[in-house]
């Protein structure tokens, strides 16, 4: 969906550094190629060089007019989003990616296409139909590219029931009904957690914690205002790379000012994080976050040694003493990769259940709800296998003795930075007494423990500080 207004408004703004849209077809094919989705295999050096290790999913897209800055792009099962926002000044210097209000309104736009469609992800030809459709809901949520209303599945697809502008002139445009009943809010923190682990001298480990607060909000009322605080314990690592919903009326400009590509000091705002808004009529993310906590919550080593026809395996895990130990889940899986059925297996467990998958070329160690009282638990084996067929899985990058340990978990209740929703200091100004609930959880995310014994693929801190 292109939109010609957007088009000569971004011309105007940027002036003598305007880079022109391409047509669709080269867009699409400078985005594959920026994404490494074709010609993975060819070093090019102003995509893969490791000076450039991108920490967003704003890209610079090379065209034939130039670098189009900044393209919001991601994958998410088998699908890409993308959109271009506006940026309303000059590209030269680039802007700080914070003071670009257009990237928030994209986010959260394409989220809520992420939203309409992946209920249908399964079903092709409900998924093939909902995207068909994406035009004309497009034209209700976003006409003439500005984003009015980011909650796509609300829409109706045909123009036979498009709701009239609201005829209270306070209400907002995101507020396509209006509640009767009890006031609720509704608020959830999930933070996700990203690991590198190796277990070697020469190599930093690398983690990061990232956040995100969902709120739904059954309020009565044309425009209801509600404020809401993210605290943090003393001494709490401060929230950082803060994105807001474009329904937040007002905030602290210090709030958004901490980054994490710069190193903490004293002066970094540490709350709390307070929130004035006027909330859409269903669930949405009011906020963003990420932020660097000083440990991981499971610390562990994986070291696996060819020994003549088998492989020796050990793995230690210890969970940190600062981690609530109360999982709803815990589960450390081992795959191997470019190499047959596994044919025989012999191990011991400290704690938990060993699993071998049904295709035989996984092994998943269940640890279960909670470590023991140590809060370390290990396994050691040794693992022989058949003969390979191409029903068996393969990784390129895994080759050799390259192999990791990758964990799933998730801890309710807790989150790793300690914020949390104050449930009394939450403000409602509208009539009745409002029903308040808060909730929080913790979920690994790309938690990797790679094998300590062989060359693995690492990132080097000293590249950003």
């Amino acid at each position: 969906r292109r939109y010609p207004t957007v088009e000569i408004r971004a011309e105007t703004f940027n002036g003598s550094t305007h880079v022109p849209v391409p047509s669709d077809s080269a867009f699409l094919k400078a985005l594959l190629f920026e994404l490494r989705l074709i010609d993975d295999h060819i070093f090019v050096e102003h995509r893969d060089t490791c000076s450039r290790i991108n920490h967003s999913s704003v890209y610079s897209v090379r065209t034939e007019g130039g670098d189009l800055w900044p393209v919001l792009a991601f994958q998410k099962s088998g699908l890409i989003y993308a959109c271009i926002p506006l940026v309303e000044e000059t590209l030269e210097p680039r802007p700080p990616l914070l003071t670009v209000s257009g990237l928030s309104q994209g986010l959260a736009l394409l989220l809520g296409i992420v939203d309409y469609i992946s209920p249908s992800r399964k079903n092709e030809a409900e998924m093939s139909a909902k995207i068909g459709q994406l035009r004309n809901l497009l034209i209700q949520a976003c006409p003439l590219g500005t984003p009015l209303n980011t909650n796509i599945r609300s829409l109706n697809s045909s123009f036979d029931d498009i709701q009239e502008t609201p005829a209270d002139e306070n209400q907002p445009a995101w507020r396509s009904n209006t509640y009767k009943g009890k006031p609720q809010v509704n608020v959830c923190i999930t933070e996700k957690v990203k690991c590198m682990q190796y277990d070697k001298r020469d190599v930093v480990d690398m983690w990061q914690v990232y956040g995100a607060v969902n709120c739904k909000c059954d309020i009565e009322g044309a425009a209801p205002n509600v404020t809401l605080s993210l605290n943090l314990p003393t001494n709490g690592p401060p929230l950082q790379d803060i994105v807001v919903h474009h329904c937040v009326t007002s905030v602290d400009p210090a709030m958004l000012m901490s980054s994490s590509a710069e190193p903490l000091d004293d002066s970094v705002y540490n709350g709390p994080y307070k929130f004035p808004f006027i909330p859409p009529s269903d669930s949405f993310n009011l906020c963003y976050y990420t932020s660097q906590v000083p440990v991981p919550p499971i610390l562990g080593c994986y070291q696996l040694i060819e020994e003549g026809s088998q492989l020796k395996i050990t793995v230690n895990l210890k969970l940190h003493e600062s981690i609530k130990n109360s999982f709803e889940y815990c589960e450390a899986r081992i795959p191997f990769f470019n190499r047959g059925p596994i044919a025989q297996l012999e191990y011991k467990v400290s704690y938990g259940q060993l699993d071998l998958s049904r295709e035989k070329s996984l092994l998943v160690w269940v640890i279960g709800q909670k470590f023991p009282k140590s809060l370390e638990v290990s396994l050691t084996g040794t693992v022989s296998f058949g003969t390979a067929g191409k029903e068996h899985p393969t990784d390129y990058v895994c080759s050799g003795n390259t192999a990791y340990v990758k964990l799933y978990f998730r801890i309710p209740d807790f989150t790793l930075t300690g914020c949390y929703v104050d449930q009394h200091s939450v403000q409602i100004f509208a009539p009745g007494k409002p029903k308040i609930t808060a909730s929080r959880e913790l979920i690994s995310s790309d938690y990797y423990i790679w094998n300590s014994k062989a060359p693995a693929p690492t990132t080097y801190k000293t590249l950003f500080d």
